[in-house]
């Protein structure tokens, strides 16, 4: 998962990136970048690290410009620990093009030999934000051989970009002396908001969260195979680009990744994550009497309005139980040290007299791996908790996701080939209770009846782009970023600025 953003201004526009690219650092840690135009020439500076830590101010005024893009980027294929692979990637034909990519293209490897064998352009990453790149370089060129550019030859670029490329990807690309283009897949996987400024500025974004937070007025959604190009004198053209666009936005996105203050397609996620809470209600009902349960507690940070919700509904009070410390940093290998890896405890402290002596029930937004349950779960055992019983607002997460989120492989995944009881077991609470599939997309899906349907790939196994197989899966999952550097920073769940903190 990656949050990108570009502007087009008749002022410069660093700062404006800037402070869009701080409200959408919880998309990704990982590394930052932002590239402006001034005078058909582009000034970039990407690093590895958070928004605050890669710009100082004299990278700020070496970004000159009243267009421009940004990206944080959350590594999910490829190589995470190369500054190489910080976006934006640039090529220089033709007329030169950066672009930054939130998604995962699910053929990249065949496009890479088409893109050698075919269109003689060269890919110097494992990136597959490069490949997509040079695949719409390739079809800008061919468009507009021998003529001017006009909107008509970049949205015939694009149209066929969506011919070849397959998977999730939310696009803004900058043509130098130019303008402006941003695109989305056929279905919508990934989310891209459009809205404009008082002063005319246009910007697109991610999340909603980041133009309202920047003093634009959210004007709407980029439709999924839609392609939007805002020259440089602020005159905005749209074409639907793709053969039969539908609407499955990844529901992944509303039960974790975006910030709650955000709406995606026509959906406010806090109301969702509300929702989620609703149904979730009815589950708990049916396996632990709500008179056996005494408090209900969230795990920080997304799963507080489902918290909220389902103890309001049973009558339970709420309380916050667990204190995130948001400045736990990077672990440092000193002179005869081994590497410690961190553990639970030092991302949460808990508060003991709200678990002493009683039946807790936890909440959280949805449980991957199982091995932060189990040591949350234990940690209420420590605190005095009588019985713990957990519930996810999210339902077993199964399978894996091969559109743009850093889930793990199938062996990784605690609810793979495993009964509820059998994950009871495992993280070793007094009852578990998850959200089913079909709830958790009417709760959310209710609030856009328009929508065709969702990704809930992770949940059902249901590809949408319908081009995913086993051999697939797991092709995809060896060019997942697997291994863990012990001299980077944590990037778990926990260790993460919350979309409600960032």
């Amino acid at each position: 998962m990656c949050g990108i953003v570009g502007v087009v201004s008749s002022a410069p526009v660093n700062q404006l990136i800037y402070d869009a690219l701080l409200l959408l650092q919880h998309r990704g840690q990982d590394a930052a970048g932002i590239v402006t135009q001034q005078e058909r020439k582009f000034f970039m500076h990407k690093a590895k690290g958070m928004v605050r830590d890669v710009f100082r101010t004299r990278n700020m005024r070496g970004l000159p410009g009243n267009a421009g893009l940004g990206q944080v980027r959350y590594p999910t294929a490829g190589n995470a620990y190369s500054e190489e692979e910080a976006q934006p990637f640039y090529v220089n034909a033709p007329f030169g093009i950066v672009l930054v990519h939130n998604g995962n293209l699910t053929n990249a490897q065949a496009l890479k030999g088409e893109l050698f064998s075919s269109d003689h352009r060269h890919i110097n990453t494992e990136s597959d934000s490069e490949v997509l790149l040079n695949v719409f370089a390739h079809e800008l060129e061919k468009t507009t051989r021998g003529v001017p550019l006009q909107p008509d030859d970049v949205f015939a670029a694009v149209k066929n970009v969506h011919r070849r490329v397959r998977g999730s990807y939310a696009v803004i690309a900058m043509i130098a002396g130019h303008g402006v283009l941003a695109f989305r897949d056929p279905f919508g996987i990934r989310p891209l908001s459009l809205g404009k400024g008082r002063d005319g500025t246009w910007m697109v974004a991610s999340e909603s969260v980041a133009l309202e937070g920047t003093g634009h007025v959210f004007d709407r959604h980029v439709a999924p195979g839609e392609a939007v190009f805002i020259d440089l004198e602020g005159k905005l053209h749209s074409r639907q680009c793709a053969d039969n666009p539908k609407l499955f936005p990844c529901i992944f996105e509303y039960v974790y990744l975006a910030r709650p203050d955000s709406v995606l397609d026509g959906i406010s996620v806090y109301q969702a994550r509300l929702n989620l809470g609703e149904t979730l209600a009815k589950r708990v009902v049916s396996t632990v009497p709500p008179s056996e349960i005494d408090v209900i507690i969230p795990i920080p940070e997304s799963s507080r309005p489902s918290a909220t919700q389902l103890a309001h509904l049973l009558g339970i009070p709420y309380r916050e139980g667990f204190v995130k410390n948001r400045y736990v940093g990077r672990t440092f290998i000193m002179p005869g040290q081994g590497v410690r890896k961190k553990s639970v405890r030092q991302k949460l402290n808990v508060i003991a007299s709200e678990f002493k002596g009683r039946n807790v029930m936890l909440v959280d937004d949805s449980i991957v791996r199982g091995t932060t349950s189990r040591e949350i779960v234990q940690m209420a055992r420590d605190a005095g908790a009588n019985k713990v019983y957990l519930a996810s607002a999210a339902p077993p997460v199964r399978y894996p996701n091969v559109y743009g989120i850093d889930m793990p492989t199938s062996s990784e995944l605690v609810a793979h080939g495993r009964t509820i009881e059998e994950i009871r077991e495992v993280i070793g609470c007094d009852a578990l209770i998850y959200q089913d599939v079909e709830g958790m997309k009417r709760a959310i899906g209710s609030l856009n009846p328009k929508l065709d349907g969702f990704d809930a790939s992770c949940f059902d196994g249901v590809y949408v782009t319908g081009d995913i197989n086993a051999d697939d899966i797991a092709r995809i999952n060896e060019a997942r970023i697997g291994q863990e550097d012990p001299l980077e920073e944590d990037t778990s769940r926990l260790a993460l600025p919350n979309a409600q903190e960032a």
